[in-house]
């Protein structure tokens, strides 16, 4: 029976002590912000990779067949195929 929960969104433990780290999880602050959606991100390395969703730029390009990424490592798992 798990009787602990979060206070924020309910999810249940079985130890006194796994809500106090999820939530410390949680809390964690993202000081990251995009501009054109509002999301934020914790390092500022994943908010630039998230700005290529707004911008449409793909930096990452295959050199056996020329299909193009926004995040370096979907263009490492494409390149498997080859």
């Amino acid at each position: 029976e798990r009787s602990t929960m979060c206070r924020e969104g309910g999810q249940s433990f079985r130890w006194n002590s796994e809500p106090v780290v999820h939530e410390q999880f949680q809390a964690r602050k993202k000081p990251y912000k995009c501009l054109e959606c509002g999301k934020s991100f914790i390092w500022n390395s994943r908010l630039l990779t998230h700005q290529h969703i707004h911008t449409g730029e793909r930096p990452y390009t295959c050199g056996e067949c020329g299909m193009s990424f926004r995040e370096s490592f979907t263009l490492r798992t494409h390149q498997r195929i080859h």
